[in-house]
């Protein structure tokens, strides 16, 4: 990706029209007075974190917020997180194996070879007498009475069908007692415990319950996702025209979604009336809605009546943060919240970020990422008040700010690796800046939208 760095001296046409008139202020004196936030009473950006974060925490002593456990087909239960211990169910292997294609051989050479050989899956075969060998199979069970498995480039035979061992590391005729012989429960005993809860579903996780004697894996499902896209102003196709445009969020929050380890039970256009929003929301029984635009107070901004009529508990009410500080969390059930993002594309993104991320985590029981940081390779200019989210793409040991990181903007993001989490008043460059992995970044487009 290629990408511009942002200059500090130019960043300020990115910021919306109330932080412009936020960074100075004169008297009518003409001297110049640090004005009172107008949105003082919003949430500090890492506190809105945290409330979205306990939020699912919330009723009776020591719950766990995270989703009822179920029984999930191990085809299904990939990037989910154990519920229960992951317990053997069986000895592994459940009996001895060949490690090695060869000759499975008892005592001392040369010896004998069957003519019949020793494959895998197959029943157990005769014991081996003392000089007999026979040919054996990666995995195949191992005759009774076998002495060690000869690897099939360490013996030879000869014209009367005898059996030697011809490895420059052997003496004549010898093989070490149990070489390449994998023993019944080398790797575990039924009953060892291979894995504790809390551990995310993997593919080696899923091969290793899979050899263990799972069919399926008892874990955390997925929370459901409703999406309500409010504006009837978006088209869902072809190019903007008489004051339509096109609708950016319905395709980028469900994949993103999915990403943050969520199922994404509908996706839906919603109209700008306060019943049709309260008719969606009344409706939907997903266990977290989220919906686009309508959290203001202009006169299509339905997203407050609508949960003052509901009854819903506003637990962050604006956050701190640029851009997206529009952005709330309700309680509208005592089984489900709802995630109201701003409608400007870059700011709806953040509130993704800042309260859907932890409040999802904490549903699917996902671990927190390590937080970590990287000095920023240029300066970004900073709200006087409040945290900047902006996309960044990394350089080395960098983090290069982008440009076009407006609140209606995605061409930043789009080449973006992460988030810089810029704190009030702005970065200077090479400042150790704390940074929001973006999930395809870090996991593969293949890995993340699973």
């Amino acid at each position: 990706m290629t990408s511009r760095a942002v200059r500090a001296d130019k960043n300020a046409d990115d910021l919306d029209v109330e932080e412009a008139l936020a960074l100075v202020r004169k008297h009518p004196g003409g001297t110049t007075e640090t004005p009172r936030h107008p949105h003082h009473d919003a949430t500090a950006w890492t506190d809105a974190r945290a409330i979205a974060e306990r939020a699912p925490r919330h009723g009776t002593g020591g719950r766990t917020g995270y989703l009822t456990p179920v029984a999930v087909p191990l085809a299904s239960a990939l990037g989910l997180t154990l519920a229960a211990p992951l317990t053997a169910l069986t000895d592994l292997p459940s009996f001895d194996t060949s490690a090695m294609d060869g000759w499975a051989v008892s005592g001392p050479g040369p010896w004998s070879v069957r003519e019949e050989g020793v494959l895998a899956g197959h029943a157990a075969h005769p014991p081996l007498t003392d000089g007999e060998a026979v040919r054996i199979a990666t995995g195949a069970r191992i005759p009774p009475d076998t002495t060690a498995v000869l690897r099939s480039e360490h013996g030879r035979t000869d014209d009367k069908g005898r059996l030697h061992v011809t490895a420059a590391t052997r003496p004549p005729h010898t093989v070490t007692h149990g070489q390449d012989i994998r023993p019944r429960g080398q790797e575990c005993r039924s009953g060892d415990q291979l894995l504790p809860v809390g551990v995310p579903v993997t593919p080696p996780v899923l091969g290793m319950a899979a050899a263990a004697g799972y069919d399926t894996l008892t874990a955390v499902p997925r929370p459901r996702v409703d999406v309500f896209v409010l504006g009837d102003e978006l088209l869902g196709e072809g190019l903007p025209h008489d004051g339509l445009i096109r609708d950016a969020l319905g395709p980028l929050l469900p994949p993103w979604l999915r990403a943050l380890g969520a199922e994404v039970t509908a996706v839906r256009r919603v109209g700008d009336t306060e019943q049709a929003l309260y008719e969606a929301i009344t409706a939907s029984d997903a266990d977290v809605v989220v919906t686009t635009g309508g959290t203001a107070a202009g006169p299509v901004d339905h997203v407050h009546p609508t949960l003052r009529r509901i009854g819903a508990e506003l637990l962050v009410d604006g956050v701190k943060v640029r851009p997206g500080h529009p952005m709330l969390l309700a309680r509208t059930k005592e089984n489900q919240h709802l995630v109201g993002l701003p409608g400007n594309p870059l700011a709806a993104v953040s509130g993704l970020l800042t309260l859907a991320e932890p409040l999802l985590r904490t549903l699917a029981a996902r671990p927190a990422p390590e937080p970590y940081a990287l000095p920023l390779r240029d300066g970004v200019q900073g709200h006087p008040h409040d945290t900047r989210l902006v996309p960044v793409a990394l350089r080395g040991d960098r983090a290069l700010p982008l440009l076009y990181n407006g609140p209606a903007m995605l061409r930043g993001i789009a080449a973006a690796d992460a988030l810089a989490v810029v704190p009030p008043g702005g970065a200077r460059p090479g400042q150790e800046t704390e940074l929001l992995d973006l999930p395809w970044a870090s996991g593969g487009i293949g890995v993340c939208f699973t």
